[in-house]
């Protein structure tokens, strides 16, 4: 049985993907479904192309004072505009909203739990029922986010925040070694690691409202490439791709950097509608704004821009600064 779309560049095809555990078991999610979409295409006809990024080499500063989200994505277009990779993988909620000439989105995976998890240190036990109960006053927690800083900051002003950096088993690490007495991690990518932690409480969107696009794997890939794109078409989530559109049409709408604290999540509703819930916030918690609309499937990135700029008219205009 052939795939549908013949392809008639030279393989191996070539995933273009950052070195971290979390994003390497990503890229091999995506071979393996591509590999069952496309029978043809035989063992080794894709394979993993590690790339260095910036965002994974600096570590001991905040995200927003060496250049943002752009950071983990800025070498990985530039393999792919050079023909040094084919397609490339990558955490969606990284990607940033307005990629470069030449390149984009093809395809987005299903998406895996968008929620943000409270990560307790040893000291401290919790319920999931009131998670932020388990803080004690002035608890230090350990979070390089702006975005959960903001959150938690407005609803417990009397936290510390401490930056944390790394990936997944890094902060875990960190803060099993006291640097801090808590810290925060996405579901998503306990789930994909397959690790579980016992003293990880799982925090509802209204208590702690997800990154735009959390959970969502993103296929970016040339733009004249149309043989490779109907291929990648194939394995496109279409649930996954409204939320994402919703979205990230807000976040582009906000036009925030990754000093503006900004939060975003779509959930598709019983009755074929999209409710989009949206935040912006203070990095200081000082001043929080979350509001929701409610559209159509087919309408999902005009929702995203109108709930943008409901956000963006009604807050204080040096937050996009």
């Amino acid at each position: 049985m052939n795939a549908p779309y013949a392809l008639t560049r030279s393989l191996p095809l070539r995933a273009g993907t950052r070195g971290s555990p979390l994003s390497l078991v990503q890229t091999r999610t995506f071979m393996r479904l591509l590999a069952e979409a496309s029978p043809d295409l035989a063992d080794g006809d894709v394979v993993e192309q590690i790339i260095s990024v910036t965002g994974d080499a600096v570590l001991d500063r905040p995200l927003a004072e060496i250049g943002g989200k752009g950071l983990f994505a800025k070498e990985i277009h530039e393999a792919l505009l050079d023909c040094r990779c084919d397609v490339a993988v990558h955490s969606l909620k990284d990607l940033e909203t307005e990629l470069p000439p030449g390149i984009v989105l093809a395809c987005v995976l299903k998406r895996e739990d968008p929620r943000d998890a409270l990560i307790l240190g040893p000291t401290l036990t919790g319920s999931a029922s009131d998670p932020l109960a388990a803080l004690p006053q002035g608890a230090l927690v350990g979070t390089s986010s702006v975005r959960r800083q903001a959150q938690l900051l407005h609803a417990r002003p009397d936290l510390g925040m401490a930056v944390i950096r790394g990936n997944v088993q890094t902060r875990l690490r960190k803060l099993n070694e006291g640097d801090c007495q808590a810290s925060l991690l996405a579901l998503a990518g306990l789930n994909r690691l397959e690790m579980t932690v016992p003293s990880a409480l799982p925090l509802d969107p209204s208590v702690m409202l997800p990154a735009a696009a959390q959970g969502i794997v993103g296929v970016t890939a040339r733009a004249k490439d149309t043989e490779l794109l109907a291929r990648l078409a194939l394995i496109e989530d279409p649930n996954s791709r409204v939320a994402a559109d919703a979205e990230r049409a807000m976040l582009a709408c906000l036009d925030g950097s990754c000093r503006t604290p900004i939060g975003g999540h779509a959930r598709l509703l019983p009755d074929g509608q999209v409710e989009l819930m949206g935040l912006v916030a203070r990095g200081d918690g000082s001043f929080l704004l979350r509001r929701s609309m409610t559209g159509a499937r087919a309408d999902a990135g005009r929702l995203g821009h109108a709930l943008g700029e409901s956000l963006r008219g009604d807050s204080p205009a040096d937050l996009f600064g």
